[in-house]
């Protein structure tokens, strides 16, 4: 089949973009799709597939996201910025509910955070420290704690953002020991209900730095929830106070975010860009999971040149 998708990415975080409103495809078949198209050996690439789907209810549209590996992630923020632009563009709005696999957020349409950067503000939540929330096997909440049967001595906060997420706070990131304890997370061990996401988190004045072993992706420059709930963990651990803003980096650029405590809502509320590269159709054999070749139906390099300058610092 002949599937027409725009490539994108949140803060570097990117995907393979489907408006799938009229798309009828099995959950077992979006998922061989998202192998396909994002597997970074294929003809796109990208930490995952995002779909545009139809509203229900109060929401005007949807949102699914499938991981590389082709499970399906309960929400990605990054990638929320981008299908939400896709839904004002598609419905004309500004602002929208959106429709997650457990949960709902607010979206909104906002001032470019540079000249050329489409910019959206997300807010997803709450977020939740309970134990059962977030998929870890233990009879308290995790704060800036020790999580027995986890193999590290790191003290972590476990989050809900809802897909679980163990955060710490460290010096300095070491990648390798970031990707072995994500690589365990991964492996589906008795500790965990569904795997985590695991993030190392600098604290660099009143901003943070973060880098992220993903489930079902791997290391990723980006994951919008991973910094939403990095941003919840320093509220709670006194790190950035809750209710403010505070800049959040990682390799592939970086939000503007703000958490509410869990008396005012613990509503995380993020704004970052929204970016369209390139759009392009491509002929996939979803029994066979193959893709023919990219046909690039229209290059956006404006908007790629103005996101280079917001990762340059310019």
């Amino acid at each position: 089949m002949r599937l027409e998708f725009t490539k994108c990415h949140g803060s570097g975080n990117d995907f393979p973009l489907i408006n799938a409103r009229a798309v009828a495809l099995s959950d077992a078949e979006w998922a061989a799709v998202a192998r396909v198209l994002a597997d970074r050996d294929g003809p796109v690439g990208g930490d995952g597939l995002l779909l545009l789907t139809a509203g229900d209810g109060d929401a005007a549209f949807g949102m699914r996201m499938f991981n590389s590996d082709g499970s399906e992630a309960e929400t990605c923020l990054n990638g929320l910025r981008c299908v939400a632009r896709a839904g004002f563009e598609a419905l004309e709005i500004e602002q929208a509910r959106v429709r997650l696999k457990v949960s709902t957020a607010e979206v909104a349409h906002v001032a470019d955070i540079l000249p050329g950067v489409y910019g959206v503000e997300t807010r997803a939540g709450p977020a939740a420290t309970d134990p059962a929330a977030v998929g870890v096997r233990m009879a308290m909440p995790a704060v800036d704690a020790f999580i027995p049967g986890l193999p590290s001595a790191r003290a972590f906060t476990a989050v809900a953002m809802p897909n679980p997420h163990l955060v710490t706070f460290v010096d300095t990131v070491d990648e390798a020991e970031l990707v072995a304890l994500g690589t365990w997370c991964e492996a589906g061990p008795e500790l965990l209900v569904d795997r985590a996401n695991v993030s190392f988190v600098e604290a660099r004045g009143a901003d943070l730095f973060v880098r992220t072993h993903e489930r079902g992706v791997g290391l990723t420059d980006a994951c919008g929830s991973a910094m939403a709930a990095s941003v919840f963990a320093a509220g709670l651990t006194g790190r950035v106070a809750f209710g403010t803003w505070t800049t959040v980096f990682n390799p592939g650029g970086r939000v503007r975010a703000m958490a509410a405590a869990p008396g005012d809502g613990a509503v995380v509320t993020i704004q970052g860009n929204a970016t369209f590269e390139w759009d392009g159709a491509v002929e996939v054999d979803v029994e066979a999971e193959r893709a023919g070749e990219v046909e690039v139906v229209r290059r956006r390099g404006d908007e790629v040149a103005a996101w280079a300058m917001v990762v340059g610092g310019g």
